[in-house]
């Protein structure tokens, strides 16, 4: 499976963004999917994670009611709607597909990545 995120790009605090996770192929319907975030200097950081059926989220608690995790598995795609950005959610975004169902927080438990998407947000 290979994946790829697309949808970074420069905005102003504040400001919004969507992006898009597009699998080459149909990932198994019991995958679960995730996105991190690194900042330079910074150790990778989990942002949300979606089950495999879109019925259960987590979210890291710097992004907690500002951003929104989704899928749609016809399309082969998942996304992450960020609102109200901040320039400390500058960091390239990654997503990735968990090993089996998994969806937890831990980067361990997930197999495939993309190869990320840089987010800028300037204050």
């Amino acid at each position: 499976v290979q994946l790829q995120a697309s949808g970074g790009g420069l905005v102003q605090a504040g400001g919004s963004l969507r992006l898009s996770c597009t699998a080459s192929r149909r990932t198994s319907s019991n995958n679960g999917m995730g996105w991190f975030r690194q900042a330079p200097g910074k150790e990778r950081e989990f942002v949300a994670s979606i089950s495999w059926n879109g019925g259960s989220t987590n979210y890291g608690d710097s992004v907690k009611a500002r951003f929104t995790i989704s899928r749609d598995n016809a399309k082969n795609t998942v996304y992450l709607q960020m609102n109200s950005l901040k320039p400390e959610d500058t960091a390239v975004y990654s997503c990735a597909a968990g090993l089996g169902s998994y969806y937890g927080t831990s980067s361990t438990g997930y197999r495939y990545w993309g190869q990320g998407t840089q987010v800028t947000v300037s204050s």
